[in-house]
């Protein structure tokens, strides 16, 4: 069904757990070159192992920590070294959050945004060069719907993926004609962890996980619908339950979306 990543050379970061994970073995299905980072070595040696089962060509197991930014660029520049060029940056990596704005130390504001924001175009800027200089490339950004639209509990979360849609729009249009392609990807609820390891007020993961999340959709259907519009090359997709309504009730009726999102179910 993706004939379109074999052999690609895909970079994909979050890739020991959740929608990563299951956007790595698609892409190995399709026998794509991947290269797989997160925090948890161990944890990707366990994918990398299911995507060589899987049928991906080579796989290469790269440990990285989004939040230390000084040495995002010597890691990229050691991939390109091993690979020579990506195909496709799929950024998945990051945290969420559980907790109300004057209940969140700025400090747990600021590992989010290193974390979701500044890890991601950090690594961007590290590899972009390289994919112009090749003249190919496809850089893909997992958010999520509250990059569209805030909700409680969510305030830094929020604020770190409408960051990225407005540095990802930007840099979409800043590379014009070039063959470089940039794809935003906002999911709504996903069956993942992403719930148990959000960050309280406290700094802690909150450990549970939310009813909202437990009832998203699979990890496998959002990797099937991000690769899908990448396929396609399309700018921007969302998709999830009908908390994707939100996007258009807030668009077309901001006033009643206000109304909605103060009573929303999000945990």
């Amino acid at each position: 069904m993706f004939t379109f990543f074999q052999q690609k050379r895909i970079w994909i970061t979050g890739a020991s757990s959740g929608i990563g994970e299951a956007l790595a073995y698609t892409c190995a299905e399709a026998g794509a070159q991947l290269i797989l980072s997160s925090r948890k070595e161990s944890e990707l040696q366990r994918v990398a192992a299911e995507c060589a089962d899987k049928g991906a060509g080579n796989v290469f197991v790269q440990p990285l920590d989004l939040a230390r930014h000084e040495t995002i660029p010597g890691v990229s520049a050691e991939v390109l070294k091993r690979v020579g060029k990506i195909d496709i940056l799929i950024h998945c990596g990051g945290i969420s959050q559980r907790s109300r704005a004057l209940e969140t130390p700025l400090e747990v504001d600021k590992r989010l945004m290193d974390v979701n924001f500044f890890g991601t175009v950090a690594l961007t800027k590290a590899v972009l060069p390289s994919m112009l200089t090749h003249q190919l490339g496809h850089i893909v950004v997992v958010t999520s719907l509250t990059g569209k639209f805030g909700s409680p509990l969510r305030s830094a979360y929020a604020a770190s993926k409408h960051a990225l849609h407005g540095f990802f729009d930007s840099l979409r249009a800043e590379l014009g004609d070039s063959p470089v392609r940039v794809t935003i990807a906002c999911p709504g609820f996903v069956r993942t962890n992403v719930s148990i390891n959000a960050l309280t007020g406290s700094g802690q993961a909150q450990g549970t996980m939310d009813e909202a999340t437990d009832k998203g959709i699979s990890p496998e259907s959002a990797a099937y619908r991000i690769l899908r519009a990448v396929q396609k090359g399309k700018e921007e997709t969302w998709f999830g339950g009908k908390e994707v309504l939100g996007v258009y009730v807030k668009r077309f009726f901001p006033a009643y979306f206000s109304k909605l999102i103060k009573r929303a179910k999000v945990t």
